[in-house]
């Protein structure tokens, strides 16, 4: 049954892996993203229905396990935060190379190097435009509550396999660990999903699958691009899905996800109070990305404002939608540090000389 209580992110991620059936949790404690393994280490094997759940010996070693437990056909999951993420890329590159589903959880903090453990959206890139190498996506979900946090396991869970592609919840450590009402939802049969690719063991109804992302001949190699790529706009054609607050009438537009949007949310309000015209669009998949919802807006615009805790990534993406069709501006925390939205509404003000 469905089930109301207070949570922090982190704690939600974890649950809702217990409750989506998740079959193997391979990952490296690492803040602000510990509390997952250690609220799933705290559960008897029972408790975790089944799952596996295995510390591993570094971010390397979590992410090839993960590779493993994919190419069975199980519904597998990692989580870590931006270094250890970084330390995944060619682990990452691999199973999108092999197309092999599963979910990667960044609880992102402040960067580059080790930086901080204060929460960060700088992983934009690498979570959106491919961190490792080769001509490859993932799907992107960035949660903006907690709520979102346990809500889109499952659903990553379901894209993952639907498209056979390695999906991505991209949060940070401030929605990681602040503590929110959350409705779980309820336990979800452990079955798994129609996956006759998978390496499931001899069989006599079928050839032996061989799961790899080696492909020597340039030609192969090739095809094997142009099929993903294909996917990819199928991904885009079908799974975008973003959120819009008060833009039917809106001038001005804010541009923000996860803890950013929340922070735009107060923004929004500030700015209606004074009577500026301001509506807030909020991208829910990174990849895909929104593009046609901004240009949908684009005629009533007088300006839009981009707002990261970033020097501006998601903003290039935010500038190919308007195509120079309307003035883009930029406001951005770095290190940890989190937008006010006072400060924000100025700088929107400042911007476009709004009196």
């Amino acid at each position: 049954m469905e089930e109301i209580t207070l949570m922090e992110g982190n704690e939600a991620i974890a649950e809702a892996a217990i409750r989506a059936g998740v079959d193997g949790y391979f990952g490296y404690p690492i803040t602000p993203q510990s509390e997952i393994i250690e609220y799933l280490s705290a559960r008897t094997f029972e408790e975790r229905r089944g799952m596996v759940l295995l510390q591993a010996e570094s971010e390397l070693a979590s992410i090839y396990m993960l590779f493993g437990g994919a190419a069975c056909g199980k519904k597998v999951m990692t989580t870590s935060s931006s270094p250890g993420i970084s330390l995944m890329q060619e682990g990452i590159s691999y199973l999108a190379g092999a197309e092999l589903p599963c979910l990667i959880v960044n609880v992102a903090r402040g960067g580059p190097g080790l930086g901080t453990i204060q929460p960060s959206q700088a992983d934009y890139f690498q979570a959106v435009k491919g961190g490792g190498h080769g001509d490859y996506k993932l799907i992107v979900l960035a949660p903006a509550s907690v709520q979102e946090m346990a809500d889109f396991v499952p659903l990553s869970f379901d894209l993952a396999f639907k498209y056979r592609n390695p999906v991505m919840i991209l949060s940070d450590g401030a929605i990681g660990q602040m503590m929110e009402k959350v409705k779980l939802f309820k336990h979800m049969p452990k079955t798994s999903y129609d996956t006759p690719w998978a390496t499931t063991g001899k069989t006599p109804n079928r050839e032996r699958n061989i799961i790899k992302s080696l492909r020597l001949d340039p030609n192969l190699q090739e095809q094997f691009n142009i099929k993903l790529q294909e996917k990819y706009k199928n991904i885009e054609q079908n799974e975008v899905r973003f959120e819009e607050i008060k833009c039917e009438d809106a001038e001005y537009l804010l541009v923000a996800y996860g803890t950013s949007a929340r922070v735009c949310m107060k923004t929004l309000q500030l700015a209606r109070d004074k009577g500026i015209k301001v509506g807030l669009l909020r991208p829910i998949t990174l990849f895909p990305y929104p593009y046609k919802a901004i240009q949908k807006l684009l005629p009533q615009l007088k300006g839009i404002l981009t707002v990261e805790m970033s020097a501006g990534q998601m903003l290039e993406d935010v500038r190919l939608a308007v195509e120079g069709k309307v003035k883009v501006a930029f406001h951005g925390r770095m290190g940890g540090q989190i937008p006010i939205p006072s400060d924000v509404l100025k700088h929107l003000e400042d911007s476009f000389n709004i009196k």
